[in-house]
């Protein structure tokens, strides 16, 4: 969902570009559904974007808020890892590519191997 917001010229130069003032709208809008309780860690980090719970909690802590996870959070986060879908894609992605790839005539294996000898 996209969401316009109509702002005063004269306001909106000091506000910054039109990509930074998204940005901080949609993060102050989601800390504010935070701190009310509407979103929880998993989905707070899911829509800013935040790779890791440690990038989410250093974004909680210089908005002020740093209370620990609950034994909930802390499970869904466990379910996602045993999910693995980043990682599985990444995993996934990476022997796409390198599938019958060599260097150097010897596959990245056999070019480990040779250095070990």
């Amino acid at each position: 969902m996209n969401v316009t917001v109509p702002i005063p010229d004269n306001f909106a130069a000091r506000f910054g570009s039109a990509a930074e003032l998204g940005r901080r709208a949609l993060e102050a809008l989601a800390l504010e559904e935070f701190r009310a309780g509407r979103l929880t860690r998993p989905e707070l980090r899911q829509l800013l974007g935040f790779g890791t719970r440690t990038e989410l909690d250093g974004f909680l802590k210089a908005h002020g808020i740093a209370e620990g996870i609950t034994m909930a959070e802390f499970e869904r986060d466990l379910q996602d890892l045993d999910r693995g879908t980043a990682a599985n894609d990444l995993v996934a992605r990476f022997r796409a590519f390198s599938a019958d790839k060599t260097l150097g005539g010897l596959d990245p294996v056999e070019l480990i191997r040779e250095g070990r000898r």
